[in-house]
């Protein structure tokens, strides 16, 4: 298969342009996204052509953006969560509806993507990326940890053989993804005895982990530090790009398919300069570079067919049917979110 590389390398997190010398009368939007998530080379290029400057950081989990746009530590226009964490955001007033006359790129955005369950009539939101939760693995490391192993189930995460070299990912709703799935359940329980039952595996397992990471799991995995790790398919992909004997797959027990979106906060300074970022953003053009970029899968129909025909058929950048007929949405688990919270905090203080 011919290789088709992303464009660029990570940059790290928390990058900040167009800032200095710049005061509240200039015309500027803050933009706070998931670490690695965007081609940061079309900011001047947005810049250029619509005179707004952008202040750009990054997050780690919807948690901690979250934790951020309620603590007094916002200030910002235009940010990026999951599915699950538009719907709250929407039931706790955080977010401002938006003007979708001044995003005419929308109608690049695939029907498929639009009216979710989150957010059916598109009032909040604005698909950006979507895929799916897996298993990236080393074929070369499992086959040397495990001959003849077959990677399909999450249950290899729980092989004693790969003590200490097994990456989880560093979120909540995710990592309880795993467990939850082997045992039969919801994602999206608010059953506590499902729940604690999860969490006792994800206690049980802590021995055989190496680490609970975010976004670094993708350069330890490229230079071969385990053999398993929990992650989305976009990550897959970028790190398939740069190490040839890593795989990806999609359990047989099922997984969750995601939606990220853009989003307006409530107390945003400039809704005008967002929804002009979020236009721009969903050009098909700047989509392709994004996407090419990072990896993940677009939500934009224009894009898509723009794509090399291998990353348009790779199942990993495009699962099927299939896939997702047998995988789930994360979605709001209101109250019980705070059970959710003391399970996770019991699964990272239990001793490894």
């Amino acid at each position: 298969m011919k290789k088709i590389k992303f464009v660029g390398l990570l940059l790290g997190l928390g990058i900040v342009l167009a800032l200095t010398g710049c005061n509240r009368n200039e015309n500027i939007i803050r933009v706070f996204n998931w670490g690695n998530y965007l081609d940061e080379s079309i900011l001047a290029e947005f810049t250029a052509q619509t005179g707004i400057r952008v202040s750009y950081s990054t997050y780690a989990t919807n948690e901690e953006m979250h934790t951020r746009l309620t603590a007094g530590g916002g200030g910002f226009d235009l940010v990026f969560p999951t599915d699950y964490m538009v719907e709250r955001m929407i039931r706790e007033d955080l977010l401002l509806p938006i003007n979708l006359e001044n995003i005419p790129n929308i109608r690049y955005i695939d029907q498929r993507f639009r009216g979710l369950e989150f957010d059916p009539h598109n009032v909040y939101s604005v698909p950006y990326k979507w895929g799916t939760l897996g298993i990236l693995y080393n074929t070369a490391m499992v086959e040397a940890l495990a001959p003849g192993m077959v990677v399909d189930s999450w249950n290899i995460l729980w092989d004693a053989r790969f003590g200490g070299s097994i990456f989880m990912y560093y979120s909540m709703r995710d990592a309880f993804v795993a467990p939850l799935k082997l045992l039969g359940y919801s994602i999206n329980t608010t059953n506590p005895d499902e729940l604690f039952a999860a969490r006792d595996l994800l206690i049980a397992q802590r021995p055989l982990i190496r680490a609970y990471l975010g976004d670094p799991i993708k350069h330890s995995m490229i230079g071969n530090e385990a053999a398993l790790a929990m992650v989305f398919s976009g990550c897959a992909m970028f790190t398939m790009e740069f190490n040839s004997d890593l795989n990806f797959i999609v359990p047989r027990e099922g997984t969750n398919v995601w939606f990220d979106n853009m989003v307006i906060p409530r107390g945003a300074r400039n809704q005008a300069g967002a929804e002009a970022f979020i236009n721009f953003l969903s050009d098909p053009e700047i989509a392709l570079r994004n996407t090419l970029y990072t990896g993940f899968s677009t939500t934009n129909w224009a894009t898509f067919a723009l794509l090399p025909e291998e990353i348009r058929n790779n199942p990993v950048y495009w699962p099927s049917d299939e896939v997702i007929d047998n995988s789930e949405t994360q979605v709001h688990v209101g109250e019980f979110t705070a059970t959710w919270e003391r399970a996770w905090i019991e699964v990272l203080a239990a001793r490894p």
